[in-house]
């Protein structure tokens, strides 16, 4: 008879089976569940004085799974969102243990049945075109600096890549000329073709034709040659953002990330009149419905919507008379 495995060689196997080899997920997921089981793990060790290594599945059962999730709002000001990706790691988790350990399946359906907590659903954050405009001219691009950010911003904003995506183009995922494209490998491994405008397919030509940094083969390199990361990125967002607020003072109410520039490429295609379901294929959505949050936020579609609607015409008032006796008898018969 096998002996039941161990807490740490059933997160070992997840990781290097289920998670890499199985269903070949992405670095940033597996970094992103890494993060959710060492913060978990230090709360048990907190709470339940055992070293994680010495941890059994029992000891992760539903009401440490509970405070684990109600600890990470309260003391590490966590966001509902968040706490619920945090969730659904664990979950995958336990998904996975089911089919190993189908003995535990009692304890394990009591970890599934955490609930998500629910959220208010914002409406999404997007730049119009002049705010576009005076976050481009930001970069100095008599620098070299300058002229790799201004490129940057630019493909971010025409494209919508993800900031993923983004930071992990190479100078061959660039096709120029006649049908001008960048190729990314987005969520799921899947990859995709995004079309560039003549004016970007322009910058990103005297990009490529600038010395390359070092050995990397990356678009945009940090000084010394290697691939920029998220921080760097959002960074630089900021810092440029800085810039554009003294220039236009709508601005100064947003709150701008990598990811808003990604929102704005949506609902400028969504302005020009593309359909939801091209503009799903463009930012590799997985389904039409997440697309669908730009419809919410576009003022001027509901406005225009509202304009086709014809006016509801209003009764004149008129002082109240009443009817005649013998034909409210006759009426009622």
């Amino acid at each position: 008879m096998n002996a039941t495995p161990t807490l740490p060689t059933l997160i070992e196997r997840f990781f290097t089976e289920r998670l890499m080899r199985q269903r070949r997920v992405s670095p940033h997921t597996v970094a992103s569940y890494r993060d959710t089981f060492r913060l978990l793990f230090a709360f048990a060790q907190n709470h339940l004085g055992k070293a994680p290594s010495l941890l059994d599945l029992d000891d992760i059962d539903a009401p440490l799974v509970g405070a684990f999730l109600d600890d990470l709002e309260t003391h590490r000001s966590t966001s509902v969102r968040t706490r619920n990706l945090r969730l659904t790691a664990i979950r995958s988790f336990f998904r996975f243990v089911a089919y190993e350990e189908p003995a535990h399946s009692a304890h394990i359906q009591r970890v599934l049945a955490v609930p998500s907590k629910r959220h208010d659903k914002r409406m999404v954050q997007f730049l119009v075109r002049p705010e576009i405009e005076a976050l481009l001219a930001a970069p100095d691009r008599s620098t070299w600096i300058g002229r790799r950010d201004h490129a940057l911003l630019l493909l971010a904003v025409q494209s919508g890549l993800r900031l993923s995506e983004l930071i992990s183009l190479d100078r061959s995922s660039v096709i120029l000329g006649r049908g001008p494209h960048v190729r990314c490998v987005g969520k799921g491994r899947k990859e995709r073709c995004t079309p560039i405008t003549r004016p970007v397919s322009t910058i990103l030509q005297a990009w490529l034709a600038e010395p390359p940094r070092g050995d990397s083969d990356a678009l945009f390199p940090t000084i010394h040659g290697g691939r920029l990361s998220a921080d760097a990125v959002q960074y630089l967002v900021a810092k440029y953002m800085t810039v554009a607020r003294s220039h236009c003072s709508s601005l100064k109410r947003k709150r701008v990330t990598p990811h808003v520039l990604r929102h704005s490429a949506a609902m400028d295609l969504l302005q020009a009149g593309v359909d939801c379901s091209v503009i799903a294929l463009w930012l590799g959505h997985e389904s039409v419905q997440t697309t669908q949050v730009y419809l919410h936020a576009h003022m001027a579609l509901k406005e225009a919507a509202l304009a086709k609607v014809a006016p509801m015409r209003t009764a004149k008032v008129t002082r109240y008379r009443p009817g005649d006796q013998l034909l409210q008898f006759l009426n009622a018969l």
